[in-house]
């Protein structure tokens, strides 16, 4: 993601239609289960080739006593960025779709928004004009969607969003977005010891509240920017201002700060995981890094150095120089989501 709070939460928008934004909303979300079947095949939605071959021989070797890869078990740190890595992030960061959500749903209880940018444009499905208010236009959107409630009411917020918005390109729910190889990496290296973090850009509440059912990762392992909160006798208190950005140079310093260990297994798709990708590959442990490469405009998204979301270039440039490995979506993936693909 990108590096400040304007770019981090628009990137991309110029990729909707011009006939603007919709969502609809489905019934309850089913519990993801298309996971790997760790018997035969722990990594069965990748295709066999030198990607596969890496993954598994480096976790092969780290769980192998005596050799010279062996990692121990309490050091199987992993780390994984969320939007672009875990799921999708065209054509704009889904976060900022549950705000416009929000928005429509909260408008019955806010006349005066029909005449008051931005939310005026966000009702009206003008996405470009809403965007035009600037930052500060954002952050009058995210006062009323992401602050003023407590941190149960934003849970149940998210958690309700999740189960039923739709993206507005794919028609499927953002849950059904993530990717189903690297679910089954997720699984193949927790069943191998390791524990696995997510360490994204995105709002680190707004990603606790589905992280668990969606990846099997517990919200005490996300890590993530941040708005401030408050504790009051009503509970915690979510507030309208920003506080951490959770990205580029973020990122090492959020796991210096949560978790306290240098990773040994980190996976990213922009140049907003560099910094994570590189502290990672200083680590005196045996060490692997990894970048999902978006080439797969059939199935997914085709995008790297010239996007304006998810921007790949510098990753790509010196992968070779620090021997991260970069993973091809449409070569070394057989199948991209779990209920189907774009």
């Amino acid at each position: 993601m990108k590096h400040n709070l304007l770019q981090w939460l628009t990137c991309g928008f110029i990729l909707l239609t011009a006939g603007g934004y919709s969502t609809k909303h489905t019934g309850p979300e089913t519990q993801i289960t298309s996971h790997a079947v760790l018997q035969d095949d722990p990594l069965s939605s990748w295709n066999d080739g030198d990607v596969k071959k890496a993954i598994i021989g480096f976790v092969t070797n780290a769980t192998k006593e005596g050799s010279t890869g062996f990692i121990p078990v309490n050091d199987r740190i992993a780390v994984f960025d969320n939007d672009g890595t875990l799921w999708s992030e065209q054509p704009l960061y889904f976060q900022l779709f549950y705000s416009f959500d929000k928005i429509h749903q909260m408008a019955p209880q806010h006349p005066g928004w029909k005449t008051e940018e931005p939310f005026k444009s966000v009702l009206e499905g003008n996405i470009k004009g809403a965007l035009a208010s600037g930052e500060k236009g954002l952050l009058a959107i995210m006062s009323v969607t992401y602050g003023g409630m407590s941190g149960d009411e934003f849970d149940r917020s998210v958690r309700e969003w999740a189960d039923t918005a739709t993206n507005p390109v794919t028609k499927k729910r953002y849950t059904e977005m993530i990717y189903q190889p690297m679910l089954e990496l997720l699984q193949y290296l927790r069943g191998n010891g390791f524990q696995t973090f997510i360490v994204s850009g995105g709002d680190i509440s707004f990603m606790r509240a589905f992280a668990e059912k969606v990846y099997g990762i517990p919200p005490q392992q996300v890590i993530g920017s941040s708005f401030k909160v408050k504790y009051d006798s009503s509970g915690i208190r979510r507030l309208p201002d920003f506080e951490f950005m959770n990205d580029g140079p973020g990122k090492p310093v959020g796991i210096y700060q949560h978790i306290g260990k240098k990773p040994v297994f980190a996976a990213g798709n922009s140049d907003g995981d560099y910094q994570m990708l590189q502290w990672t590959s200083t680590n005196t442990e045996p060490h692997m890094e990894v970048i999902v490469h978006h080439t797969d405009s059939v199935r997914e998204w085709a995008y790297d150095s010239t996007s304006s979301i998810g921007k790949l270039k510098k990753g790509l440039d010196d992968a070779p120089k620090y021997g991260w490995v970069l993973v091809d979506m449409k070569q070394d993936w057989k199948q991209v989501f779990p209920f189907g693909n774009r």
